[in-house]
């Protein structure tokens, strides 16, 4: 075989499609966010404005978490030297992983290096924990989750997207016996919209099934301290496992799950995934711990956050472009095809000065591509404004039907 040939088959493939996905070399600068460099290919620079980052209240930069960290830095050093096991457990780790059990009021937390391995981790777990485990997945949960189930070689069932009679019929068809996990986001991070969890919760009870929460797209967004959807909707008591993200609206890196006190030290005892991964550095745990903390009495942020989303949505509307508003914080605007989306986004970009990466297949179905914007509490009116106008011209460029799109 000409393995050279295979790859340069394969990549082909996706620039054909339009979908081959480019890298922007970046330099978020502290203080300045949303504004950042664009390190061209041609070793310019250019003044942008990020419209497409997980940083959601801009805490990668609070002067809360920075100083946290530095702190940490200065007394600890970088690595945390090695894994929870053996040697990598430090007050930093304890510290946050107390914090968030206390966020979702949680008798305990479980830390992990990103919120991806930690569903990974704890999904491919379970059936070892619970032999013969029935896990009941929403067709559209995350890539992690979706992993995390197939590795475990146990029993799986794919209900549709929020669809409470489809899964209430897979659970009827199973024995009455047998374990039980339904698995579900709250916040479905590429269209917005919010999962029927109170309904799930029920179906949950009547047929004795554990609950397993994803709410890394809601934790520090809803809820009055910032725990999420389930907060929000007074609902933590009737989740049995929450994955989470400590990476988007807490602004600095790493996952967890939150549950009983039973419940994780069975986790990080069998996990692999938890037990051979190096922790994460201490001064990250630090300053993760003290984005939750101070999340947890900063409502404002959340404010503001969700009055630029509205208002954003309003303008683009206004337009007739075709946004998808499911009432969260996420932005999307359907383009439904590959070239355009990169197209608009390369358009953006060059002659704006505005950041959004194309959304393209395999992360959203073919024919559904879209740019996905993440306002948040630091970008301006005018920063929106800016926006508003480029989409409005170059939807005309691109020769984009707009009464099509929104019917």
């Amino acid at each position: 075989m000409d393995y050279n040939a295979q790859l340069d088959a394969a990549l082909k493939r996706l620039h054909d499609e339009g979908r081959y996905r480019t890298f922007i070399d970046i330099e978020r600068q502290k203080g300045q966010f949303p504004k950042a460099l664009w390190n061209k290919p041609d070793g310019s620079q250019k003044d942008i404005t990020v419209w497409c980052g997980n940083d959601y209240l801009g805490m990668g930069q609070h002067p809360v978490v920075l100083k946290a960290m530095h702190e940490a830095l200065d007394a600890t050093g970088a690595g945390s030297g090695g894994t929870r096991n053996i040697s990598g457990t430090t007050v930093y780790h304890k510290r946050l992983e107390a914090e968030v059990a206390d966020l979702h009021r949680k008798e305990a937390a479980l830390l992990f290096t990103s919120a991806y391995i930690a569903n990974d981790a704890t999904l491919s777990t379970l059936p070892k924990l619970f032999p013969g485990l029935i896990i009941y997945s929403d067709e559209l949960n995350h890539a992690s989750m979706i992993e995390g189930i197939r590795r475990n070689g146990g029993l799986k069932r794919i209900f549709k997207h929020n669809d409470l009679a489809d899964l209430r019929a897979k659970l009827e068809a199973d024995d009455p016996a047998a374990p039980k996990l339904i698995a579900f986001e709250s916040v479905y991070s590429m269209d917005g919209d919010i999962c029927p969890m109170e309904a799930i919760c029920d179906l949950a009870q009547e047929f004795n099934a554990l609950t397993y929460l994803d709410e890394v797209h809601a934790v520090g967004m809803y809820g009055p301290r910032g725990a999420g959807v389930a907060e929000k909707l007074g609902l933590m008591g009737r989740i049995d496992i929450i994955n989470a993200t400590l990476a988007k609206a807490y602004g600095v890196m790493g996952g967890y799950i939150a549950s009983t006190a039973q419940m994780c030290d069975a986790i990080r005892s069998y996990a692999p995934g938890f037990i051979f991964t190096t922790s994460l550095p201490p001064a990250v745990a630090a300053g993760a711990a003290a984005s939750v903390k101070h999340l947890k009495t900063s409502q404002h942020l959340r404010d503001k956050q969700q009055e630029h989303a509205k208002i954003l949505k309003t303008r683009l509307r206004a337009l007739g472009l075709p946004i998808i508003d499911h009432g969260t914080h996420i932005v999307p605007v359907h383009v439904g095809d590959p070239v355009h989306c990169k197209k608009i986004s390369d358009m953006l970009l060059e002659h704006y000065g505005i950041y959004v990466q194309p959304i393209n297949f395999p992360t959203v179905p073919r024919g559904t591509e879209r740019l996905r914007f993440t306002p948040s509490p630091v970008h301006s009116l005018q920063d929106i404004d800016h926006l508003v106008r480029a989409m409005d011209k170059l939807w005309a460029h691109c020769a984009l039907n707009r009464a099509d799109l929104t019917a």
